[in-house]
């Protein structure tokens, strides 16, 4: 079975098809620049895009940089404050004429991890952190998605949340070599330690794949790992995410 899986980010919104069996991308990549509005219609606009563009007609599934309940988008985080309530499944399933899934990014990423990679077979506590735009995190127990599990969120100093400090657009922004931010990271880390005590963290995302500029810089008690899914985590994660979690957006 090939689903499609879309991964929106703060700054592009992405979409392959997936081998559900061996969780392997059978496309290239198709990416489409996240509209500078950020707002729920013209996003909506662009995953139709990015479903004609694979001439795709089955469920979808997507991984959403926020709080998603029961199809509900719960924060707007790096998106425009207009997403706060919206139910994201019927939206987009409106917009396309397709049925959707809508999970939080981190536990997209998490469910590729857990299911096709470092993370397949691990018991524990397992935490999935993204790195991006935000700092994304999804928690599973013995193999089970905790949803919704924002570490990134966590107020730091003076800053509303620590993501504005300590993900790669910080780095970007404020042109940190990778031995500066990665101090900034490791800190981030260590408050995830102290918080939820995990047994495994599992760190992915677009900087994922510079991992041997910053790894060796990592130095907390918990084991923590690459991703080795990297940046289509999120993509494929998405497309499983179909067949494990309620579609909240119905075809009339």
């Amino acid at each position: 079975m090939e689903l499609l899986g879309i991964d929106i980010g703060g700054s592009g919104m992405k979409g392959a098809l997936v081998n559900a069996e061996t969780g392997e991308m059978v496309t290239e990549r198709f990416r489409v620049p996240t509209p500078q509005s950020r707002k729920p219609d013209d996003m909506a606009q662009v995953i139709g895009q990015i479903i004609d563009h694979f001439n795709y007609r089955g469920p979808v599934g997507c991984g959403f940089p926020t709080v998603v309940k029961n199809g509900i988008c719960k924060g707007y985080g790096n998106l425009d404050k207009s997403w706060v309530g919206v139910n994201v499944d019927e939206l987009f399933t409106a917009a396309t004429g397709r049925e959707f899934t809508v999970v939080n990014d981190a536990d997209a990423a998490g469910y590729a991890s857990m299911n096709y990679g470092v993370g397949r077979g691990k018991q524990g506590l397992v935490i999935m952190i993204t790195v991006g735009t935000g700092l994304g995190s999804g928690a599973f127990y013995n193999g089970e998605l905790l949803a919704n599990f924002e570490l990134g969120q966590i107020p730091y100093k003076n800053y509303k949340k620590i993501e504005l400090w300590a993900a790669s657009s910080a780095k970007e922004r404020e042109g940190l070599t990778y031995e500066k931010w990665a101090k900034r990271f490791n800190k981030f880390l260590k408050y995830v330690e102290l918080i939820v005590a995990p047994d495994l963290i599992i760190v992915g995302g677009g900087i994922s794949k510079k991992w041997d500029q910053y790894g060796h810089l990592i130095n907390i008690e918990t084991d923590v790992v690459q991703a080795e899914l990297m940046n289509h985590a999120g993509i494929i994660g998405a497309a499983i995410s179909c067949l494990r979690e309620q579609h909240h957006g119905h075809l009339s």
